[in-house]
């Protein structure tokens, strides 16, 4: 043979090669793409970047496509789970190649994303494949302190499977299509005897709004593929890196004017958080995650002046904004991935305190409301208060107060600060009083309309410094903005 013919071969070779390794087999169920073509809808056309795509185990691939490629220009790390092997299950070679894109973006400083469709620990590689398994978790956990890391349910998370995401910081379930379990509807059924689908033990529903473990629920593979983009969008690459900080975009104008008679001055009638923070921050792409889960508190990354921002709010519309066992964690572990990566903190108060009742003792609120504390003293990152209307007892002190580290507060005018509500203020002080009253109910309403103007009014929180300033709602944006300016002035920028 000669060398042209040798050569000849050996590219025939190679692009018969290629060719059985990047067959197309047509998705099963309701999946719409394949782990492949999954990888390159979510990165920048053309920039996806295959490693070790020969790899393979047992006679077929390693079940994973793993690489590297753009994200709206900046490298993001990328694991998709091949369900056409072995219905991606998790054997020896599958973990030792997500181990090595771990690596990968652990070290360069890169996201990444998992895209998971997997049945759990494949069952003929035994203790090799619970090893690589564990070899997994360890590195999402190495990855907490230096990457962010998305997790994407398109499929069955089962088993295993399941913790990874579980470690990441950011997981997006498909309705319908994506299931998380430890143990799926045979196993429970053997097990208990109890008779439940997949969608009740692991659906997104389940995991967006009762469970917390999911925090976004999305309608198709390529929502979820874009709301991987658009989270990334908020984030720096690594902790510590560059903010994506672009051009300031007003806010939206009808929102703004209204934030003069926004809040309603009686504590008790509600108004939509959504409406204020529109009010404040750029009018542009923002995204809320876990909306469907403890309803009670706003969490949602948007922009100021054109620097990403994270938004912790009160939602007065639900459970008129109060702080229970679910929303205290969910507000915790916000803020403390707010704190790890840089990204500025706003808080919206309007708290009428911590939800009381066995109940919620019970799930260990002291704990939970505890963790809220810490998270916002252990973030780095700019923090910036306003207190709108309502901020009572210890859950005054859980919304970003002074003490726990705010580099910036203020307070509405018509706001009240206090140990407790003029209410329950006056039934404690006055008890002897009211009791003798000829019209307790007028007497009550006198002297809690006093201990209102004297005692709750942000004046005297400002007079002792512990709020910088009292403002109206229309400084809210600018005086932001200002704090904003001043507080991250020569960091580095896109």
């Amino acid at each position: 043979m000669t060398d042209i013919e040798q050569v000849a071969d050996h590219r025939a070779t190679l692009a018969r090669r290629r060719t059985e390794r990047f067959a197309r087999v047509e998705p099963r169920g309701k999946r719409v793409h394949t782990a492949r073509e999954r990888v390159e809808l979510f990165f920048d056309d053309g920039t996806f970047n295959e490693t070790t795509p020969m790899r393979s185990a047992h006679g077929g691939g390693s079940g994973v496509v793993t690489g590297w490629g753009l994200v709206d220009g900046r490298p993001v790390v990328v694991a998709s789970h091949d369900a056409a092997v072995a219905s991606g299950a998790i054997g020896e070679v599958m973990a030792e190649t997500i181990m090595a894109a771990q690596r990968l973006a652990i070290d360069r400083g890169f996201p990444i994303v998992y895209i998971n469709d997997s049945g759990g620990a494949r069952v003929p590689d035994g203790i090799l494949a619970l090893h690589g398994c564990g070899g997994i978790f360890a590195l999402n956990v190495d990855a907490q302190r230096r990457i962010p890391q998305i997790s994407l349910i398109l499929g069955p998370c089962a088993g295993a499977a399941a913790y990874s995401p579980a470690l990441t910081d950011w997981t997006i379930m498909v309705k319908g299509q994506g299931h998380m379990f430890l143990t799926g509807p045979d196993i429970v059924k053997a097990a208990t005897g109890e008779d439940a689908t997949a969608d009740e033990i692991g659906g997104s529903r389940l995991h967006t709004e009762t469970s917390g473990v999911a925090h976004l629920e999305v309608a198709s593979e390529i929502e979820a593929l874009e709301s991987a983009r658009l989270l990334l969008s908020f984030l720096p690459s690594h902790a510590g890196g560059a903010q994506q900080v672009g051009g300031a975009v007003p806010a939206n104008p009808r929102a703004a004017e209204a934030l003069p008679e926004l809040v309603p001055a009686k504590a008790s009638v509600v108004f939509d958080m959504n409406q204020l923070v529109d009010g404040v921050l750029d009018n542009g792409a923002r995204l809320e995650l876990m909306p469907g889960h403890a309803g009670s508190i706003l969490t949602l990354f948007g922009r100021l002046d054109g620097r990403p921002v994270g938004v912790v709010a009160n939602q007065p519309a639900c459970r008129g904004g109060i702080l229970d066992a679910k929303s205290s964690v969910k507000l915790a572990r916000f803020v403390e991935f707010c704190g790890r990566f840089g990204v500025p903190v706003l808080t919206f108060v309007d708290v009428p305190g911590f939800l009381p009742g066995t109940v919620e003792e019970g799930r260990g609120i002291i704990t939970h409301g505890a963790k809220v504390l810490k998270a916002y003293v252990d973030a780095d990152s700019p923090k910036l208060t306003v207190v709108v209307r309502k901020a009572y007892g210890g859950a005054y002190i859980a919304m970003g107060a002074k003490s726990l580290g705010a580099d910036m507060t203020w307070a509405w005018s018509s706001a009240e600060i206090a140990v407790m509500g003029p209410g329950g203020a006056v039934a404690l002080l006055h008890r002897r009083a009211l009791a003798a009253a000829d019209d307790p109910i007028a007497l009550r309403d006198e002297l809690a309309a006093e201990y209102r103007e004297n005692v709750a009014r942000p004046y005297v929180a400002a007079e002792a410094g512990i709020v910088d300033d009292v403002i109206v709602p229309e400084e809210t944006r600018d005086r932001m903005t200002q704090a904003l300016r001043m507080l991250t002035h020569g960091e580095g920028e896109r």
